[in-house]
């Protein structure tokens, strides 16, 4: 689809027909309303369609019995610059994780930059300009309009709260991975953390063995002491603590539980399972820790509801969730939820074409990845039938 500009108003639109209205809140997960109203990218009304102002919409859209989801969160991406990857010198990987249903992306580092400058100076310029750049990128429309929550410095010896405190007067607002810097003792670390959260920076730590030269591992007594705010990659990435490390974790911090794609299987399966048996499930978060060395997953976010919930037993629902909802709350976000007020981020999805499934739900219980029939940013329409999901049983039509 041409470039639309984040400038651009959806003016009011109106999403009727609705099969099944996934709220992202795992506390209330399906919402009994078959219809959504938009004002100029926000929620303005959901209910049934009798019951809502439809009149002099600019734009209807017939879901035509499809699920409507909150646009999926990918809570741990290695941006650079641009839609392109270094890593895996591939061009258009943004886009194509639109087309997997992720509306928004937040940056763990732009650690994959060549040369990456280490110095206290570089990192701070680094940091801003990343920023600056996707926040350029989104204005722009590129990239499909995907909402990239980029400039992320990795730590390293040397910084001072000052520099802190400039990074966030500049925008910055996250923390890169710790642990990828020079910075590793759990000492060290949590001094910097604590600079960060008071000038309104959040955090993520490495948690597991070393992923790219230059990191190293990053053990449950660290992750604890640095206390980040969210505990990235519990499951590794790749390789992961052990089981009874990760228990550990789990039991003793707060901090939100970052499972994700580029990770150990069994790990994040046992992770979500422990999560549920500790009446927590709240803190759980999904990314896909890509581009990495595994290379782009476009539907790695997809692949992860539909392992935890085949393999973790856990609802659709509930997983759906863990990539919306959840992450809107830890990460402090508007979008992630169908409330009124919320940001018009949706995805629109079916069970996939055949699958043994009886509806979206059932298929993806069954470990299918579903269709993705359309996706809209800000109230507008990104893209319609995916290019990367197995074909939609069934898929929304503009209708005006």
């Amino acid at each position: 689809m041409a470039n639309v500009t984040a400038q651009a108003r959806s003016g009011k639109v109106v999403v009727r027909n609705i099969g099944l209205l996934l709220s992202g809140d795992i506390d209330r997960p399906i919402l009994e309303a078959d219809t959504v109203v938009v004002d100029d990218g926000r929620i303005v009304a959901i209910g049934r369609e009798k019951d809502c102002d439809t009149a002099g919409a600019r734009t209807t859209i017939d879901a035509r019995g499809t699920a409507l989801a909150p646009g999926l969160i990918d809570s741990h991406v290695h941006p650079v610059f641009g839609d392109w990857t270094p890593r895996q010198n591939q061009i258009g990987w943004i886009d194509s994780c639109l087309h997997g249903g992720v509306t928004t992306m937040i940056s763990a580092g732009e650690v994959h930059l060549p040369g990456r400058p280490k110095d206290v100076v570089g990192v701070k310029a680094l940091a801003i300009t990343a920023q600056r750049a996707f926040d350029g990128m989104r204005t722009a429309g590129l990239a499909g309009g995907v909402k990239v929550l980029a400039g992320a410095p990795v730590l390293e010896k040397g910084m001072e709260e000052a520099d802190f405190a400039e990074m966030a007067a500049a925008g910055v607002r996250l923390l890169g991975e710790v642990g990828l810097g020079s910075v590793k003792a759990g000492d060290e670390a949590a001094r910097m953390v604590a600079w960060a959260r008071k000038h309104g920076i959040q955090s993520t730590i490495h948690t597991g063995g070393p992923s790219i030269p230059g990191s190293g591992l990053i053990d449950e007594s660290v992750v604890l002491e640095a206390d980040a705010d969210v505990i990235g990659h519990i499951n590794g990435g790749h390789t992961a603590l052990s089981y009874k490390a990760v228990c550990t974790l789990c039991e003793r911090s707060p901090r939100a539980m970052e499972i994700v794609h580029n990770g150990n299987e069994r790990i994040a399966i046992l992770t979500a399972r422990h999560a549920i048996e500790l009446r927590c499930p709240h803190r759980i978060i999904l990314g896909t820790d890509a581009p990495a060395g595994s290379g782009v997953q476009p539907l790695g976010i997809l692949r992860m509801i539909a392992l935890l919930s085949s393999m973790a037993d856990i609802p659709a629902e509930i997983c759906f969730g863990f990539a919306t909802g959840n992450t809107a709350r830890m990460r402090g976000l508007e979008q992630g939820l169908i409330e009124p007020g919320r940001p018009a981020d949706f995805v629109f999805l079916d069970r996939a074409q055949h699958s043994a499934g009886a509806d979206l739900l059932d298929s993806v219980r069954l470990g299918d990845i579903p269709g993705v029939g359309m996706v809209m940013i800000d109230g507008i329409v990104r893209c319609t039938r995916s290019r990367n999901t197995p074909p939609a049983a069934e898929v929304p039509v503009v209708q005006d």
